[in-house]
């Protein structure tokens, strides 16, 4: 029997974020959900729980932190793995996400390798964090 790919949220303001997703996607094998804004992602992820959910800090009206609180509140989204994504990286942002129940703080630019490496462990490595 085959199983289902796996569901990886993306959600980020970034072209080339959204682009080098789409790229490990189709490499990787599962299915990419990429969202440009906080708000596009909700009609999806109110009723669905990806495998992954990758959430950009800074965006344009609702940044990741918000998102991910709002999705927290949900029952279907209370222990989603999530990982935050951001172009800064600050001590009070790992410290915030790490509140949220986030499993690790990446920071930007990423490379394909690293990001294939990390949808790797937390698909299919079972959500510990890697350290």
């Amino acid at each position: 029997m085959h199983n289902a790919k796996p569901i990886i949220v993306l959600v980020d303001d970034s072209d080339a974020m959204r682009t080098l997703f789409e790229q490990v996607a189709r490499e990787a094998d599962f299915e990419l959900h990429a969202y440009a804004s906080a708000e596009a992602s909700l009609t999806f992820l109110d009723s669905n729980r990806p495998n992954l959910l990758v959430i950009n800090v800074m965006m344009p009206n609702k940044d990741g932190y918000s998102l991910l609180k709002q999705l927290r509140a949900n029952p279907l989204h209370q222990d989603t793995p999530t990982v935050m994504i951001s172009s800064k990286d600050y001590a009070q942002d790992r410290v915030a996400a790490r509140e949220l129940g986030v499993l690790e703080f990446v920071a930007k630019p990423i490379s394909k390798k690293a990001l294939r490496s990390l949808i790797a462990h937390y698909v299919d490595g079972g959500g510990a964090p890697r350290n």
